[in-house]
């Protein structure tokens, strides 16, 4: 036995989590004022970062001050704040892996809804339920191109895993609830024999044209307006992407979606499904736990699942050779094949 005295039980994570808030709403702050942009041209001074970018002295010391606290920023003996190596790869307008897009979400459509939490959990109703085609179609195509290169690295994974690259005849690729197109125009750029046929809601599908057009693929896109239970998914592709959309839709509508998948496939074809994934236990982790509350908040029956259901609903569609590819994402990918 220890004679190891038991630490103090102290209120401070409880009080850290009270003032959570803080941390997203001061870095969405800097993302909107341009501050990162600014300070990737030269370090600054708070008055001169205030006035390249027209916010107060007194704003912009508050603000580079908390970053500093956060580790978003440096300041210098001189009291030159200058980018993170952080701060530089993902918080800069126009690095390929940036991630102020989505952050700029934080405080219009994010916590506005969770601001609703306690009627939510009380009538088991979200705020506005994002999965339906027209509070759904408004909400995803105000932020869904900034989730680009979110997803950037693990549909290149993908593409390699696949041998997209090695392909000597036509690879057909359905993309379901395409959004910004990432997991097939990544694919389509590895090869010119890659055929894409990008499936999502009309108010959606611009999005994913301008993307294509942008990253030079659009010529060989296919674009499906429709919500995903009615649209017409053609035949014998070879390869099938979900990235993240599962979620959305809760078990049963998960389920049909698969099976829907399946029969869109040619034999030997591959499903590669985008994920927050459960532990089996359902003890965490805690993004996926986190996740599966602001389904609660925002969808009617969306939750975030184990590898052992989505693999039970794959097995139940037909799919064989259920397995984990491990790309850099939150989770790894699903894959499986088309008997």
């Amino acid at each position: 036995m220890s004679d190891k005295p038991t630490p103090p039980v102290t209120p401070q994570r409880i009080m850290q989590m009270a003032f959570g808030y803080s941390a997203p709403l001061i870095l969405e702050t800097a993302v909107v004022h341009g501050y990162f942009d600014t300070l990737a041209e030269s370090p600054k001074t708070a008055d001169d970062v205030a006035a390249a970018t027209g916010t107060s002295p007194r704003g912009a010391r508050v603000i580079l001050t908390a970053l500093v606290s956060l580790e978003l920023l440096a300041r210098d003996d001189d009291g030159r704040y200058r980018l993170t190596a952080e701060s530089d790869a993902f918080l800069v307008s126009g690095r390929p892996a940036y991630r102020g897009g989505i952050i700029r979400h934080t405080s219009t459509q994010l916590i506005p809804r969770w601001m609703g939490i306690h009627d939510v959990v009380r009538t088991g109703r979200p705020v506005s339920s994002v999965n339906q085609q027209g509070a759904g179609a408004e909400f995803f195509e105000q932020f869904v191109e900034s989730l680009f290169p979110m997803s950037r690295a693990a549909a290149a994974a993908l593409a390699g895993e696949l041998r997209i690259a090695e392909a000597s005849d036509t690879v057909s690729v359905l993309d379901i609830a395409a959004g910004s197109g990432v997991w097939s125009i990544t694919l389509a750029e590895q090869s010119p024999h890659v055929r894409v046929t990008a499936v999502d809601w009309p108010g959606v599908i611009p999005v994913t044209k301008r993307v294509a057009e942008r990253q030079g693929v659009a010529d060989r896109v296919t674009f499906v307006e429709g919500d995903l239970k009615e649209a017409d998914f053609g035949s014998g592709h070879h390869v099938a992407t979900l990235g993240h959309i599962l979620h959305s839709e809760g078990e049963q509508r998960s389920r049909d979606l698969v099976a829907k998948v399946h029969d869109a496939l040619a034999p030997g074809g591959t499903i590669a499904i985008a994920e927050w994934i459960m532990d089996d236990d359902r003890r965490g982790p805690a993004g996926a736990a986190l996740f599966a509350v602001n389904m609660l908040v925002n969808t009617d029956e969306g939750d975030t699942f184990t590898f052992a259901e989505m693999s039970s609903w794959l097995a139940d569609a037909g799919f064989v050779n259920v397995r984990l590819f491990d790309a850099p994402s939150m989770s790894p990918l699903i894959l499986a094949d088309r008997a």
